[in-house]
């Protein structure tokens, strides 16, 4: 569930915080309030690429920030295994957030850690989905379509899917590396990988040594300033060589001496003076100690050269090699197994055709097993849906979900999923594309969504205008169908239709500030007698229209 959504400096919206409710919540606004700012919004929060020109003017960048419940069982879930790497045990909530630049440029935060969008993606997925203007339109893509029945059909569908997605590239590698090795570029990946690996064991590297290396280049860089300090330490010590004044330590020696001529006296100066002796003793071992180091700390030119030339030596193979000593010498493990590979050609070919035949027929099996977990997926999705559509003012229409057979097995499958709709009873059905028009196709997204397909199974449902092109009584069968959704999870409706309005746990509304500049939106939270006002300027009223102010109070009665 989505707690909370902060918003600064993104467009028209200066600062903008709403704490959402876990059922149906709406936004609403006039056209160009900043309705679309606020879509915008939920759209980077879910790893989608920022528009040009979205810092608000004046600013040097734009934050959004969501504050996300954790569903239930996300500790066990395979589907949260990358999340868990990122969180500490006891988490209970996700912080995901990202930063717009002026110039354009983003960052995304997970747990209040640097992460790429992609990641954001990726964690959000499971509890985000955002169905933006044109989402509708993405459901005559085949590719959507075949997400969609492998959602539908829950875990052990998508397991299955993974899991074809696994062989199928594992498939391809090895048929590639034979490819590779039959055409003879393994002889000159060999000279390759023999020159990386002399080059490596030449060097003869281990963990820890580049620190340690950098530590004594900056003492050899700086040992005459060590030498002048420690020199005069030690003279202020042990005093004048010339027998001329007392050093610090023979000081120190002497006080103690001088309290001791009335040790047992009183108690309390007997333990003053046994801390000074202790001090005395203290700065004779360290002037012992500085004496010892200046005679063992020397300038040496020539260490220092061979020192900077190892480090440079270092640096070259840390860059050509990931970075670190650790992969370097991890790089040299990988060359020496390849060259093993290599050098093994004949046997090598060999184990690549027998693990290409034991692929070829795991892939046929998990193939087999995915069309049948597909097929029954298919059969219940049409099921669902078609019996949705007639409660969306889509009376007489059914869908129906068709696998075709491929030619040659997809880095998806061996099948491919095609939606057909009869709009009418009796009508022929038609792909998708041909059959519906942009509300109904609308209609047929939020019928998927309350079937749990697709990323519409995830917790909280995002649309934004969905509902556009659609009015009278399909207008009030979208709105009940989208609080029956919200029923089991949260949805989150941007709309402009009154009905669907009227029908929220909690609404929220963007208006610009008169006279602003640059010209400012503000969201608030609207009850009581603003609520009423903003169903009735959505209904097309003014302020003063009695009727039209009695129709919002009865919209806003029936959904209480």
């Amino acid at each position: 569930m989505l707690r909370e959504l902060r918003i600064e400096n993104l467009l028209l919206i200066d600062r903008a915080e709403l704490e959402l409710d876990p059922g149906l919540n709406v936004l609403t606004g006039e056209t160009g309030a900043g309705k679309t700012v606020l879509a915008h919004s939920l759209d980077l929060l879910t790893g989608g690429k920022a528009r040009k020109g979205i810092v608000r003017s004046g600013q040097a960048e734009a934050w959004v920030e969501g504050v996300l419940d954790l569903p239930l069982g996300w500790e066990t879930s395979p589907r949260f295994a990358e999340l868990r790497s990122r969180l500490p045990d006891d988490t209970e909530e996700l912080v995901v957030a990202r930063k717009v630049s002026a110039s354009g440029r983003t960052s995304a935060y997970i747990g209040g850690r640097s992460a790429r969008a992609a990641e954001l993606a990726e964690v959000t997925a499971d509890l985000l989905a955002f169905f933006g203007q044109h989402e509708h339109q993405r459901l005559t893509l085949a590719s959507v379509q075949l997400e969609l029945v492998d959602s539908a059909g829950g875990d052990s569908t998508r397991e299955l899917a993974d899991r074809y997605g696994v062989v199928y590239r594992n498939l391809a590698k090895a048929r590639s590396e034979l490819e590779g090795l039959l055409q003879g570029s393994g002889l000159r990946d060999l000279d390759l990988l023999r020159f990386e690996l002399d080059e490596i064991e030449s060097a003869g590297l281990r963990p820890g040594e580049e620190d340690e290396l950098i530590t004594e280049r900056d003492r050899l860089r700086h040992v005459e300033s060590l030498r002048s300090v420690a020199s005069e330490v030690a003279g202020e010590l042990h005093g004048s060589a010339q027998g001329q004044g007392t050093g610090t330590s023979d000081a120190v020696s002497g006080m103690a001496a001088r309290l001791g001529s009335v040790s047992g006296v009183d108690s309390e100066l007997d333990s003053l003076r046994e801390r000074i002796e202790s001090l005395s003793i203290e700065l004779g071992d360290v002037a012992t100690e500085l004496s010892g180091y200046l005679d063992g700390i020397e300038a040496d030119p020539e260490r220092l050269t061979q020192v900077e030339e190892r480090l440079d030596l270092i640096s070259r193979l840390t860059r050509k090699h990931g970075g670190t000593v650790e992969t370097v010498i991890e790089h040299a493990e990988i060359c020496r197994g390849r060259i093993e590979s290599l050098e093994n050609g004949e046997v090598h070919e060999e184990d690549l055709r027998r693990r290409i035949s034991e692929m070829e027929g795991e892939l046929a099996g998990v193939a087999g097993q995915l069309r049948e977990e597909r097929s029954r997926s298919a059969t219940r999705l049409s099921e669902l849906v078609t019996g949705d559509l007639g409660e969306l003012a889509m009376d007489g229409a059914h869908l129906s979900v068709e696998l075709v057979s491929e030619d040659e097995p997809t880095p998806h499958g061996t099948e491919s999923v095609q939606f057909m709709l009869s709009p009418d009873s009796g009508a022929e059905p038609r792909p998708i594309s041909e059959a519906a028009s942009g509300g109904e196709l609308s209609r047929v997204m939020l019928a998927l969504a309350g079937a749990g397909a697709g990323r519409a199974s995830r917790s909280t449902l995002i649309f934004d205008e969905i509902d556009a092109g659609i009015g009278g009584n399909t207008a009030t069968a979208v709105a009940r169908r989208l609080r029956d959704v919200s029923a089991s999870r949260q949805v989150l409706a941007i709309t402009h239709l009154p009905q669907v309005a009227a029908q929220a746990n909690r609404h929220f509304a963007v208006a610009k500030i008169p006279g602003s500049e640059p010209t400012t939106a503000t969201v608030e939270q609207l009850g009581g007698e603003a609520l009423v006002g903003e169903i009735r300027r959505m209904l097309g009223a003014a302020e003063g229209d009695e009727a039209a102010t009695r129709h919002a109070r009865e919209l806003v009665a029936s959904a209480a």
